[in-house]
């Protein structure tokens, strides 16, 4: 069990700690690029080209073909797990970020026998759509397969995701019609699904076992508990409750995989709010410091902004829609000392990358100086010719 008495520390400390452990206090060298990716958690690449900032934002001289030849030499592999969402997580690790969120995706199957499908309905096309992806496949080409297996035909449904009214390829299931990326989620309650190589512009899709090198399969148990190790390892100090917002677990199922690590945790107090966290970290954690003003520019859904289920740490709630917006959009930021104290935005332009930054406090002239150095940067990686940095009124 946790130690009862909580080790008290200070939020600077915990913000120090966070940001070392997520490479943001200091990048890594190049050759760490699939390291960075394993101890950020994995990097939430639901926009590819968000993924890739954060990335070079923690990654010493990145390119950007770096983390085109780090994918296309399958080191690193595009996966939904955490929230039903898409990441960039390791290769090596790719079952035990997909099997230790397969609960998310049990909740999709006991939806389904719900609406009255029969369970071997629901299983059938699981094995189907798994039993199919031995290669790369397209939405159409795996909805054909899929049905063909099934003695069904493929349809069209709405489905393209974020507001699209375009149509996309879709299986039938019973009485329900699921898109093939809908579909996907359900088989990973069963089976470990990759992102392939892009083909005409089309995303593939193919089981990790026919795709990555040397894949290793785990247990689902033991994928769950190695992942709430890393996520402590990244977001610690943390509750169950933010565990299971970052997971998108419920509260029970997240429960059952916390108490079988209980031995392992501490008990750690940041100004009279408990978490806990990994015994092995806790002197780290006290060892923690930045050097002030620190400053970090980071991308839309960047993975240090959620990992918790209460982010006034992070941003106040006066600002809070500033960084979370519509739509489930987590705004592109400026972070300072481990706070937020800008959203940003950027674009080619003739001069260049232009990158205009709005703040939510009074920005110091060192701190104004450091964004220009990571504007900077960003600009380097992005291959621009100069950065323009314009600071405007709140």
């Amino acid at each position: 069990m946790p130690s009862s008495a909580a080790t008290a520390v200070t939020p600077k400390q915990v913000a120090a700690f966070r940001l070392g452990r997520q490479h943001l206090a200091r990048r890594a060298p190049k050759a760490a690029l699939v390291a960075v990716v394993e101890e950020m958690a994995g990097a939430q690449a639901q926009v590819l080209s968000a993924a890739q900032i954060a990335l070079a934002t923690r990654t010493e001289g990145l390119s950007l073909d770096d983390v085109d030849a780090a994918i296309a030499q399958r080191r690193v592999v595009k996966v939904g797990c955490m929230r039903r969402t898409l990441y960039l997580v390791p290769s090596s690790l790719v079952a035990v970020f997909v099997r230790g969120t397969a609960r998310r995706a049990e909740q999709g199957v006991r939806w389904a026998l719900r609406k009255g499908v029969p369970s071997a309905v629901v299983e059938a096309a699981i094995d189907a759509a798994l039993g199919a992806l031995d290669e790369p496949l397209t939405r159409p080409e795996l909805a054909e397969r899929a049905c063909r297996t099934l003695g069904v035909r493929p349809r069209r449904v709405h489905g393209g995701g974020w507001g699209s009214r375009g149509k996309v390829a879709a299986v039938p299931v019973g009485a329900l019609t699921y898109p093939v990326v809908d579909l996907l989620h359900l088989a990973a309650a069963r089976g470990v699904v990759c992102y392939g190589e892009q083909r005409n512009g089309e995303p593939t899709f193919v089981r990790a076992d026919a795709w990555v090198p040397d894949y290793e399969d785990v247990t689902p148990e033991e994928a769950e508990d190695r992942l709430l190790r890393r996520y402590l390892e990244a977001f610690g100090p943390a509750t169950l409750a933010d565990f299971a917002v970052w997971t998108g677990m419920t509260l029970r199922e997240a429960g059952s995989i916390w108490a079988r690590a209980e031995d392992e945790l501490a008990t750690v107090d940041v100004d009279g709010e408990q978490g806990s966290m990994l015994r092995a970290s806790r002197r780290e954690l006290s060892r923690a410091r930045v050097e002030s003003p620190h400053v970090r520019l980071l991308p839309y859904f960047d993975s240090y902004l959620l990992g918790h289920r209460d982010r006034r740490h992070l941003v106040s709630d006066e600002h809070r829609h500033r960084v979370s917006r519509s739509q489930g959009w987590i705004a592109p930021v400026v972070l300072v000392d481990g706070r937020v104290a800008a959203v940003w935005k950027h674009a080619r332009g003739r001069a260049g990358l232009e990158v205009e930054v709005t703040p939510l406090e009074r920005l110091a002239r060192p701190v104004v100086a450091a964004i220009r150095t990571e504007a900077e940067e960003l600009r380097r990686f992005l291959g621009a010719d100069e950065a323009q940095v314009s600071v405007t009124a709140g």
